[in-house]
């Protein structure tokens, strides 16, 4: 902590009287000859009053210095949590190592100019600006942190991909010839012919709402991806999740079979917008 110029100039005069005091009462006994009691009185007087005044400077100094230590406290504990927000934020935004990091200092710089030592309220000030700045980004770095979030939940929760290891698409969407009475019938999804016990991937994020045999489709699951968007995987061989598991997009939630209404081992894959089959192709060609 520093002082102000006045501060400081009216504790230099203090100690400059305290130290001239004895000499003027060893120059006065000697020149007199005899002790002035009245004058004695006068300067322990003096004396008290200058003992007084800087003990005021001195707790007005210490009430600064924890003031200033408030403050750093404060504005430390912000920091803190502004590193942890900026931490979030850039693995949010997916910045590359070393483009963004609050581990190291910015760089500064500049030419050297002559500059003086902050003042006590100069300092005071300066503390106080940096405190409600630091209150201001630490704000905008939790609603950046909000969107973002929002954003990555979005991105992992829209279908996009195959849902299946390896395979080929055996059936499209749509009008087909049915395979077992060889009339023209409807297909709400897309088949992929593979291997038995090929890995079945969830196409995106969500909570499982069904994981059981349903009649014609065999094992089943069906993922609902939130803003009115389920995917259904029937026929397969084994089933891994259960209903009410959270699973990630690329997450394996069962294997390729041919339980229920197959001839063969493949996987028929649905995918609905507020109950309604739609084309699940716009979907597989998105990608993750």
């Amino acid at each position: 902590m520093r002082l102000t110029r006045p501060r400081l100039a009216a504790f230099g005069c203090l100690c400059f009287s305290l130290l001239l005091l004895p000499l003027l009462t060893a120059f006065h006994l000697r020149t007199a000859g005899t002790v002035d009691q009245d004058l004695i009185a006068h300067w322990k007087h003096q004396v008290a009053e200058q003992q007084e005044a800087l003990a005021e400077v001195q707790d007005l100094s210490r009430a600064e210095a924890q003031a200033v230590g408030r403050q750093l406290a404060g504005m430390q504990a912000r920091l803190l949590r502004m590193e942890a927000l900026g931490a979030r934020v850039t693995h949010l935004a997916s910045l590359e190592d070393g483009e963004f990091s609050f581990d190291n200092p910015p760089a500064l710089g500049g030419p050297e100019v002559d500059s003086d030592p902050l003042q006590g309220l100069e300092l005071q000030r300066a503390l106080a600006d940096l405190a409600f700045g630091l209150k201001r980004r630490e704000a905008e770095l939790g609603i950046l942190e909000d969107l973002l979030g929002e954003r990555e939940f979005r991105q992992s929760t829209e279908i996009a991909g195959r849902p299946v290891a390896r395979g080929w698409v055996s059936s499209s969407f749509g009008n087909r010839v049915d395979p077992f009475t060889g009339g023209r019938a409807w297909h709400a999804g897309i088949d992929f012919s593979a291997r038995r016990g090929t890995e079945v991937l969830a196409a995106a994020g969500g909570v499982v709402i069904y994981a059981d045999y349903r009649a014609d489709y065999g094992h089943t699951i069906e993922i609902n991806h939130g803003d009115g968007y389920v995917t259904r995987y029937a026929h397969q061989h084994e089933l891994k999740v259960a209903v009410g598991d959270v699973v990630k997009r690329g997450q394996v939630i069962g294997t390729v079979g041919s339980t229920g209404r197959a001839s063969g081992a493949h996987l028929h894959f649905e995918v609905m917008k507020n109950g309604r089959q739609v084309d699940p192709r716009r979907y597989i060609a998105r990608s993750i």
